[in-house]
């Protein structure tokens, strides 16, 4: 009953929208009710690390409809305060770093309750080319996208974009007055002000960044959309396109976007414009990841044409290769940076728990590379499937090996091994 009554409350507040695109909502704040706080409560992960308060999911549940009511009491008079983010380092390809968020679960709560009315107004707003962290939306859809633009231009030119740190490099004056245009509302400003200036609690010391969004939470992904739609989507379709004297499309998942050109004084002229646009906002364009490449359609009877370049988007390499039939297609493979960390993955897994028994390891191994072949699964891409399938196979044998005193296992034991313990065989899971 409280899922259905809320789903109204978006609906209506969607369709508000939808019919007065150029009306500024001022009054938002009083639909996060104590039932609002609920669904946005039952949204949330439950399973996902606690914040610096140390409270996980199965602590609140206690006494959840008190709790729920204290922090909605608190909200209605502007008492809530946004606790710091306590801040985590992942492993990125290139020996890098990147900082994941940890938000407390009450924070979480509020988040994804603003996240929700948020996305009701901006959703009838946003541009059916933006793809990144959109209900009913997904990397498969954005590459199938980009196929077809692509393909419709007959490859064109590229400009593959990405943006540098966006989520560390929101100006927050600008992210203010670009919201304030259509939601102008005090108890939602506020709480957007609060949460970028919550700070980041970090080896013991809390630090206040003056630019960035909260990393790790629901908010910040919309956030960013919103502070994107303005600087890059708004612009390339009111300001760009019609300047184009050919076909122009673009394709964006978060910060990372590919422009299509079909002539390349159009690409050419569109990247030395747009550092101008993103410097006005405080934003850079990564100067290694940006560039623009020819990806024209090669001639129907050439074998390979050397100049054509390749591009990299959501983890895959486009390039144009041959069909069975010999036609010229656009393909797709696992990016060799995205290839190379899972398998590196794989075998440092293989290494520090060769200790556990070999149903626990064969477990573990099937969930991996079930999940490579979940995202990575689409036609063209069975020969990286294939090599990924081959080479965590080998890492497996290899830490059997060592873990006896041979230092190694006979490939007649392991084939012995693979019957038992078969890991799931390379699949195509989406026909894009």
């Amino acid at each position: 009953m409280r899922s259905q009554t809320i789903s109204t409350k978006l609906q209506q507040i969607a369709k508000q929208a939808a019919n007065y695109p150029d009306m500024v909502f001022t009054t938002l704040a009083h639909h996060i009710d104590v039932d609002f706080l609920y669904e946005a409560y039952r949204q949330n992960n439950r399973k996902s690390s606690p914040g610096i308060d140390k409270v996980t999911s199965k602590e609140y549940d206690e006494n959840l409809e008190l709790n729920l009511q204290n922090l909605h009491e608190r909200l209605r008079k502007g008492l809530y305060k946004a606790p710091p983010v306590e801040r985590v380092w992942i492993d990125k390809e290139g020996n890098k770093k990147r900082p994941i968020g940890k938000p407390t679960l009450e924070d979480k709560i509020v988040q994804r309750a603003v996240e929700m009315v948020l996305s009701a107004v901006y959703e009838q707003m946003f541009h059916d080319f933006s793809y990144g962290f959109r209900k009913g939306r997904s990397q498969h859809q954005a590459i199938k996208e980009l196929m077809d633009q692509c393909w419709e231009t007959r490859g064109g030119w590229i400009i593959s974009a990405d943006i540098t740190g966006l989520f560390d490099n929101i100006n927050h004056g600008y992210l203010r007055e670009i919201i304030k245009r259509r939601v102008n509302d005090g108890g939602i400003i506020r709480l957007i002000g609060k949460w970028l200036k919550a700070g980041v609690y970090e080896n013991g010391s809390v630090s206040y960044p003056e630019s960035g969004t909260p990393q790790g939470g629901s908010i910040s992904p919309i956030l960013s959309n919103i502070f994107l739609h303005h600087v890059l989507d708004d612009w390339f379709v009111n300001e760009v396109k019609p300047r184009m004297k050919g076909l122009t499309s673009m394709v964006r998942w978060a910060d990372d976007f590919i422009i299509i050109c079909e002539h390349e004084y159009d690409a050419i002229r569109l990247m030395e414009v747009m550092p101008k646009r993103f410097s006005r906002y405080g934003l850079s364009l990564h100067p290694e990841k940006s560039k623009v490449v020819s990806f024209k359609r090669p001639k129907p009877y050439v074998e390979k044409d050397d100049r054509n370049g390749t591009f990299d988007f959501l983890g895959f390499t486009f390039y144009w290769g041959k069909s069975l039939k010999g036609y010229w297609i656009i393909r797709k493979k696992t990016a060799r940076k995205r290839q190379s960390r899972f398998l590196k993955s794989c075998s440092s897994w293989c290494k520090a728990n060769r200790h556990l028994s070999m149903s626990e390891q064969h477990k573990a191994l099937c969930q991996k590379l079930s999940g490579f072949y979940q995202y990575f699964g689409v036609q063209t891409n069975n020969r990286s499937l294939g090599t990924v399938f081959f080479k965590v196979e080998q890492s497996w044998r290899y830490w059997l090996g060592r873990r006896s005193h041979k230092g190694y296992v006979s490939y007649e034991k392991f084939d012995i091994i693979r019957k038992v313990y078969p890991l799931p065989q390379p699949r195509i899971v989406h026909n894009i």
